[in-house]
């Protein structure tokens, strides 16, 4: 899977973040931007890889991360966020496990 959306930044000290755009896992159609650490672009992709996201490629650099995307990722501790509404920068980061969770339907209420 091309992603459109993506993009990185390098930082100073070598590392880099990746911005990724990515359908929702569980095919309600919406995307999701992805926001990875690591000491270079191929493990930033292995790292989601192994996870369970497994055809994800980065070609491009379309949309690379913002300084504020950039700041939240540094500033979690797995290195590896998530926002279910990239657009929205009222809506916080989550972790990844919460975007890789099975997911389960709310019980609908009786009337």
């Amino acid at each position: 899977m091309t992603l459109t959306g993506s993009g990185f930044i390098r930082l100073p000290g070598g590392s880099v973040v990746v911005a990724l755009s990515l359908p929702r896992p569980g095919g309600s159609g919406h995307r999701v931007r992805v926001l990875v650490h690591a000491a270079n672009r191929p493990r930033a992709l292995t790292r989601l890889r192994n996870l369970g996201l497994r055809a994800v490629y980065l070609r491009g650099n379309t949309e690379p991360p913002t300084p504020d995307e950039v700041t939240a990722v540094l500033h979690h501790p797995d290195g590896l966020v998530w926002r279910g509404a990239p657009e929205d920068d009222t809506e916080s980061w989550h972790p990844i496990r919460a975007l890789l969770r099975p997911y389960v339907p709310e019980p609908l209420s009786p009337r």
